[in-house]
């Protein structure tokens, strides 16, 4: 049987339109309207780095510029339509998700009582009952509510107090939920006290969790290999992952396809029977800027091979050998990354450093004015009263 080749154009259409960055970013951005995005993309990584906005903000900002933070703040703490815990990092996840975290509560819970005795200071097991004494007599409480009485180490994550490490357990074990954050300080509660009932109360068998994870990975990606769909939730192991598709596929849920990449290469991968024939237009030829940490450019070596742009975060790269940036944001126009861009909130300005465009791309005058359009809106995104450009910032 021939497999189906997805050329690297109609991919790109395809992924983008499943990340919601094919039409005009228009909408609300608040309420029902970005909870459906959020439910989209099907959670937002949260980070604390905030030279211009924060990762969370910035990704639905690209999607809906009408969003601000307080509307994804109503949803998780007030409305509690969400709930924060781990994927590959820390999330916000659309509620209605929570009965198939229970699998990785428990899972989770296996693995730090066996590795993070040896990672972590102090026995924290031991402190698992005073914590939650603590916080069922006294109510919510953060970090430095409790093991007053021990010793605090450096205040690393590698060094934290008995305490703070079964506070950080618990959580991660799903006996505790976030109720809010102060600052970016988290703030804990018994789950009991924070989940909805309907949502708190329900409960899936793992099999029906696994087969709820790969649909709905491939749902949100349009095309994967068994370990991109394992790698999505970071959930399920990549041996489950494989073992879905394979059954899947015996029974015709999914097909194989063969993607080209950028650089015509073909990678083989599954994908809904359907996938040839959705109806996925060409995205807007807007001019968006995008937070490292956006969805569409999460997977580092998916986004080479759709888009040929190299990404990587040089936070921790030493300042002489920053190729580019302590932070810099990627940019994106239409199906195509155009470039990089170093700017920060400074005081009331956003202060544009510079710009690199990727190579082909010639920066004619009305790609700069659609790029300075962009600053703009950004700029009334984060408050910021005028727009500082450097000398030669289009590099």
């Amino acid at each position: 049987m021939t497999v189906p080749v997805l050329p690297n154009r109609a991919a790109r259409h395809l992924f983008l339109a499943k990340h919601g960055l094919s039409d005009r970013p228009s909408g609300p951005g608040k309420g029902a309207d970005l909870k459906a995005v959020i439910d989209n993309l099907g959670f937002v990584q949260l980070d604390s780095v905030n030279t211009f906005a924060r990762a969370h903000d910035l990704i639905l900002w690209s999607r809906r510029q009408q969003f601000r933070p307080k509307a994804l703040q109503h949803l998780l703490h007030r409305d509690r339509q969400l709930f924060e815990h781990w994927t590959h990092d820390a999330a916000t996840i659309p509620m209605e998700s929570f009965a198939h975290w229970r699998m990785r509560f428990a899972r989770d819970a296996t693995r730090m009582e066996q590795r993070w005795k040896e990672w972590r200071r102090g026995d924290f097991m031991a402190k698992i009952d005073d914590v939650l004494r603590h916080i069922s007599d006294n109510g919510r409480c953060t970090s430095g509510d409790v093991g007053t009485d021990e010793s605090r180490g450096s205040g690393g994550w590698w060094d934290w107090h008995p305490s703070k490490t079964a506070l950080e357990y618990l959580w991660r074990s799903g006996q505790l939920s976030v109720v809010r954050r102060d600052g970016f300080t988290k703030v804990y509660d018994l789950t009991e006290r924070v989940i909805p009932a309907e949502h708190l109360n329900r409960r899936h068998h793992e099999a029906d969790t696994i087969a709820w994870c790969c649909a709905g990975a491939l749902d949100r990606l349009g095309f994967a290999t068994s370990g991109e769909l394992a790698a999505f939730w970071d959930h399920v192991t990549p041996a489950e992952a494989k073992a879905w598709c394979q059954a899947a596929l015996a029974d015709g849920r999914i097909i194989e396809i063969d993607v080209a990449g950028v650089d015509g290469k073909l990678r083989r991968s599954f994908a809904w029977p359907d996938v040839m024939d959705l109806p996925v237009h060409a995205p807007s030829p807007r001019v968006r800027i995008l937070s490292p940490f956006d969805p569409a450019l999460r997977d580092r070596k998916r986004a080479e091979r759709l888009f040929g742009f190299h990404y990587r975060i040089e936070i921790f790269v030493p300042a002489p050998k920053r190729k580019y940036g302590y932070y810099v944001f990627p940019v994106m126009e239409g199906d195509r990354m155009i470039g990089r861009i170093d700017m920060k909130r400074d005081d009331n300005a956003l202060a544009v450093r510079a710009f690199w465009p990727e190579a082909g791309v010639r920066m004619g005058e009305g790609r700069i004015r659609a790029l300075e359009a962009e600053l703009e809106r950004a700029a009334a995104f984060g408050g910021c009263v005028r727009i500082d450009y450097a000398d030669a910032w289009v590099r």
